[in-house]
C-alpha cells in the first residue's frame, strides 16, 4: 500500500500569482517527490490537535492575528513554518540593525525613540519614571548624521509610516504623528545604486537591481562580480542570522558600499507584475525546491528552541 503523500501547505493574502503557480509547480513533481501542496484551511484551533502539514508557507499571519496562533501551534507539533512564527514575532529594525551591524553587515547609524503616545493606563508622571525629558532631540540626530534622516517603524514594513526627514520642524510634525508606534531615526544614505535580494532556504540568494523610487525590479543586476559577491553574501548572513527562510535584504549602495537598510521582510514581494518574468520564475522555481527538501526532512521549526527539545525528548520516551 503506498504511503500518504507529505504535505505543504499555504497561508496567503491578497496575492494571485504567486500562489497558484507555486502550488502547480510542487504538485507536477509529486510523483518524483511523494509531496503535495495545497492552502490551508482552518476554523478553530483545539490545544495540541494533531497537525498533517510537514511545512507550512506563511505569507499573511503578520496582518491575521489567528492564522500566527495556528502556526506557533503547528510547530509545537513539529511542522517547518516558513518563517519562523516566534522570531517573526520577536523582530524590530532596531534590534536587527545591531544585530546585523554584529556579524558584519554595513549599517546605517540608528537610535530608538521614545514612544509619541502609550495605551490607556500609562500615567506620564508614574509610569514614566525611567524615561529622561525632555528628549534630547538635537543630540539625537546628530548622532545619525544630521539633517536629513530617517524617520520609520521599527515594527514596519511594506514602506509605511517611513519619511525622509529634512528639518526639525519636519521631524516634530512626523513624530508627533506616529501615535503608538515605535519610530527609530536613521541615518540617511545618499544611495548610488540600490538592489532587493531574495533569499531562500538560508542557501540561495537572487540579487535583483532595484528602483526603490519607481518600484522597478530590472531583468538584470549588471553588478559588479565583486558587488555581487557581497550582496549574496550579506543577504546570507542575515538569513542564516535571523533564521529565516524566505526573506527579501535591501541594499542602499554608496561608494561601492552596501548597506543593509531593510532586510526583514519576512512575506516578501512575489508576484509577477512587479518582479517580472524571470524573477518570478526564479521564486516559484526555488520555493519548491526548499519546500520539498523540508518536507523530505526531518527538520521543524521547534528544534531551534529548548521547548522543542524537552516537548521532543518526551514525546520520544512516551513512544
Amino acid at each position: 500500500m503506498a504511503s500518504e503523500p507529505l504535505k505543504i501547505g499555504l497561508f496567503v493574502g491578497r496575492e494571485w500569482s504567486w500562489p497558484p503557480a507555486f502550488l502547480d509547480e510542487v504538485n507536477r513533481r509529486t510523483a518524483e517527490t511523494g509531496v503535495v501542496a495545497e492552502y490551508v484551511r482552518i476554523g478553530g484551533t483545539m490545544i495540541n490537535d494533531p497537525v498533517d502539514y510537514r511545512v507550512i508557507v506563511d505569507r499573511i499571519s503578520h496582518e491575521v492575528p489567528y492564522y500566527r496562533l495556528f502556526l506557533k501551534h503547528a510547530a509545537l507539533q513539529g511542522v517547518k513554518v516558513v518563517n519562523d512564527p516566534f522570531m517573526w514575532t520577536a523582530d524590530d529594525k532596531f534590534f536587527g540593525a545591531a544585530l546585523a551591524e554584529r556579524v558584519g553587515i554595513a549599517q546605517p547609524r540608528t537610535v530608538a525613540l521614545p514612544n509619541k503616545e502609550y495605551v490607556p493606563g500609562i500615567v506620564h508622571n508614574e509610569s514614566l519614571r525611567n524615561l529622561r525629558y525632555p528628549i534630547e532631540w538635537e543630540g539625537l540626530v546628530n548622532a545619525v548624521g544630521g539633517f536629513p534622516c530617517i524617520l520609520k517603524d521599527a515594527h514596519g514594513g511594506g514602506w509605511k509610516e517611513v519619511y525622509v526627514i529634512k528639518d526639525m520642524d519636519d521631524l516634530w510634525d512626523k513624530y508627533n504623528q506616529s501615535g503608538l508606534l515605535s519610530m527609530i531615526l536613521q541615518e540617511y544614505i545618499k544611495w548610488d545604486d540600490y538592489a532587493r535580494c531574495m533569499g531562500l532556504g538560508q542557501s540561495d540568494v537572487r540579487v535583483m537591481r532595484y528602483n526603490p523610487n519607481a518600484r522597478y525590479y530590472s531583468p538584470e543586476h549588471g553588478f559588479s562580480q565583486d558587488l555581487y559577491e557581497r550582496l549574496y553574501n550579506d543577504t546570507l548572513t542575515i538569513c542564516r542570522t535571523f533564521g529565516y527562510d524566505m526573506n527579501t535584504c535591501e541594499f542602499a549602495i554608496k561608494d561601492g558600499v552596501p548597506y543593509a537598510i531593510d532586510f526583514m521582510n519576512p512575506a516578501p514581494d512575489m508576484d509577477v507584475n512587479s518582479l517580472g518574468r524571470g524573477h518570478f520564475e526564479w521564486m516559484v522555481v526555488h520555493m519548491a525546491d526548499m519546500t520539498i527538501r523540508l518536507a523530505r526532512s526531518n527538520e521543524g521549526t521547534r528544534d531551534r528552541y529548548t521547548w522543542g527539545e524537552l516537548v521532543k525528548a518526551r514525546s520520544e520516551k512516551a513512544v
